[in-house]
């Protein structure tokens, strides 16, 4: 009788994560996913109204969730909330800010606002999770979701494309370095997503045009494409895979 081989698990029962940018769009889905998985999931996130309504949203669905409100450009408050908190098996950086415009017209303020929030805050919200688990000699996956701009370039894009440049790099690098300890670091590189947050983007009938020309599967992404790699990253599923940028681009970056 040949011994078949048995797909690893896609469950996180037991474990415990945390997700960055809850609030709504990619960072809402990715904690459905988690949680879905069954890990109890806590969302952070700024906006403490908004966070209030998807915590509520959570709970009604039957899943085991907290809230907190968190700025990840706070890099003080961030590490506090991590030091006090039980260790997290998972976490989900989906914490990000763009200030689109052309390279001759960005200002050293947005220039600093952006790499605060995309750089960062999220080079030490993943070294504070994982700080905690080396602590406790605990494997973990760590996720930022970065973006097709990590690899390419775009229009009014060059501040927004060098932040996530520098979040692969570091994600590699951090791989390496925590590879011994069971710790898994990863990106998520998604096209454009239809959210409320990128809605300005739509509406720009030009900008949609060189959108659709460059997704070879001819549509927009929507959070759920997105959710399935967040849940396939997070768990055993892929425990072979760190350091790697997992594109879910429609083909962007095929060129």
């Amino acid at each position: 009788m040949i011994d078949l081989p048995k797909t690893p698990s896609f469950r996180l029962d037991g474990k415990r994560a945390l997700v960055a940018g809850a609030s709504s769009g990619i960072g809402l889905g990715a904690a459905v996913a988690l949680a879905e998985a069954g890990a109890h999931v806590t969302l952070a996130a700024r906006s403490a109204d908004k966070l209030s309504e998807a915590l509520e949203a959570m709970r009604a669905r039957g899943f085991s969730a907290d809230a907190v409100s968190l700025d990840v450009a706070d890099v003080v408050a961030t590490e506090a909330l991590v030091e006090d908190a039980e260790p997290f098996d998972v976490m989900v950086n989906s914490a990000g800010l763009a200030r689109h415009g052309p390279a001759v017209e960005t200002s050293p303020a947005d220039f600093d606002a952006v790499f605060g929030v995309n750089v960062r805050g999220a080079y030490f919200l993943t070294r504070a999770v994982a700080k905690r688990l080396i602590a406790a000699g605990r494997p973990g996956s760590l996720i930022n979701i970065s973006s097709q701009m990590a690899h390419v370039g775009g229009i009014d894009r060059a501040v927004y494309s060098a932040t996530k440049h520098a979040v692969e790099g570091f994600t590699k690098s951090m791989a390496i370095e925590w590879g011994p300890a069971g710790i898994r670091v990863n990106t998520i590189c998604p096209t454009f997503v239809r959210t409320p947050l990128t809605e300005p983007t739509f509406s720009n009938p030009e900008r949609v045009r060189w959108i659709k020309e460059k997704i070879k599967l001819g549509r927009i992404a929507s959070v759920e494409d997105i959710m399935a790699a967040v849940a396939y990253l997070a768990t055993d599923a892929s425990s072979m895979v760190t350091g790697s940028a997992l594109m879910v681009d429609g083909g962007w970056t095929a060129d």
